[in-house]
């Protein structure tokens, strides 16, 4: 079990937006150095809010002695920023190392170890905001999103192909005219971006008070550009990638890849995409294993 650690309440600006974030502060001196604590850098994946299921994971690592900066991509959750429920990987991508340069002024931070932390979507985001950068000390990618077009064939083999393509015209029509919105999550046969057997249990579940279930319909056009798996073999950071082997999400095998060109340690568990949140059985071995790594590399 994780323990409760408190955090405060910080804001800082990405793009003409007002992005919120939440700071926890390591706990005890296990990773303290000469000029300070790493710093993970936290974000949610698909329409993700960090008051959904991330606080578990950052009360972990701030335990164990890691200060923690958890934070709203703009148009989500606690942040501002318009057009709201929007997913613009660029856009997101910017928040990312927006909150890398506000993690890297934090009180009693070393700047030169950060550590990014992305899971599902975020855990491409987090490949390509490492590289080229020298203050990265670690990545860590939990079942992560990496290929776009791989995400979209993968989607095949468990959707009906009348669902896909209904999703794919009104996301079209969003693109190129008024923008359209549907659920995030919705039940088997029903319009949403995640309507596998299971998810929109499994999402409410984590769901917290600034969640919405809705997200602009134009979303499935942006994934399928979206290839950071491309860049991991340029990471030189030491990176963890953790692989639901049964997640019918995230393709598996595409985080394989990314994993065997970054050299990275892969952790693979024998479940779905959702079963290493909080509440699920491989949450606690998922987040065991990010802090024997980042203790191997940093401690």
């Amino acid at each position: 079990m994780t323990t409760a650690v408190k955090y405060d309440e910080i804001e800082f600006v990405s793009g003409g937006a007002t992005c919120h974030a939440w700071h926890f502060t390591g706990q005890g001196a296990a990773y303290d150095g000469e000029t300070g604590r790493p710093v993970v850098v936290m974000a949610h994946g698909l329409a993700g809010t960090k008051d959904s299921g991330l606080q578990p994971f950052a009360e972990g690592l701030a335990a164990a002695g890691l200060d923690v900066l958890a934070f709203d991509y703009r148009g989500f959750g606690a942040s501002g920023g318009e057009p709201r429920q929007t997913v613009s990987m660029a856009g997101q991508l910017e928040d990312y190392r927006a909150a890398m340069a506000t993690a890297a002024r934090l009180p009693g931070v070393d700047a030169h170890r950060l550590v990014l932390w992305g899971v599902s979507l975020s855990g491409g985001h987090v490949i390509a905001a490492a590289v080229g950068r020298d203050d990265v000390a670690a990545v860590v990618s939990l079942t992560p999103l990496v290929d776009g077009m791989a995400a979209g064939r993968h989607a095949l083999a468990h959707h009906k192909p009348s669902s896909m393509l209904r999703s794919t015209v009104v996301g079209v029509r969003s693109k190129v005219g008024r923008t359209r919105m549907m659920p995030v999550v919705a039940r088997p046969g029903e319009l949403g971006a995640l309507t596998l057997e299971g998810c929109l249990e499994d999402y409410l579940a984590l769901a917290g008070p600034t969640w919405r279930n809705e997200i602009d319909a134009a979303v499935g056009l942006e994934l399928g550009n979206h290839r950071p798996g491309r860049l991991a073999a340029d990471v030189a950071a030491p990176m963890l990638v953790q692989i639901a082997d049964f997640d019918r999400s995230a393709p598996p095998y595409a985080a394989a890849q990314a994993a065997f060109a970054a050299r990275a340690e892969v952790r693979h568990y024998p479940c779905d995409h959702f079963d290493v949140w909080p509440g699920k059985e491989w949450f606690e071995p998922a987040l065991a294993h990010q802090l024997t790594f980042l203790q191997h590399h940093l401690g």
